[in-house]
C-alpha cells in the first residue's frame, strides 16, 4: 500500500460564491509522494488567493455546512506539479 499526501488550501477568491455560496472553497490535491506534495505545496505559495496552505499524509474532509471541497489529483490539475508552471 502506498501512501498518498494530501496539500489543501483555501481559495479566498473563489470562497463565498458559486458552489461555495456562504461557504469556505478548499482544493484539496492528491500527491504519490512527499515530494510531489513540496512541489504542488510551493506552487500555491506563489498564488495569492490561496490560504492556509498545508500538506497532511490523511486524505482530508471537511464539514459540509462550511466548506465547498473539491478533490484533485495529477490527472487534472497536472500543472501544479510542474517546478515552474508560469505563475506570477
Amino acid at each position: 500500500m502506498t501512501n498518498k499526501f494530501y496539500v489543501t488550501m483555501s481559495d479566498k477568491f473563489l470562497s463565498g460564491w458559486g458552489y461555495a455560496d456562504h461557504k469556505i472553497n478548499k482544493l484539496v490535491i492528491e500527491c504519490d509522494t512527499l515530494s510531489e506534495a513540496y512541489v504542488v505545496y510551493n506552487n500555491a505559495l506563489k498564488r495569492s488567493e490561496m490560504k492556509y496552505i498545508n500538506i497532511v499524509s490523511k486524505k482530508p474532509y471537511y464539514n459540509k455546512d462550511n466548506y465547498f471541497t473539491s478533490y484533485h489529483s495529477k490527472a487534472d490539475y497536472s500543472n501544479w506539479f510542474n517546478n515552474n508552471p508560469g505563475w506570477h
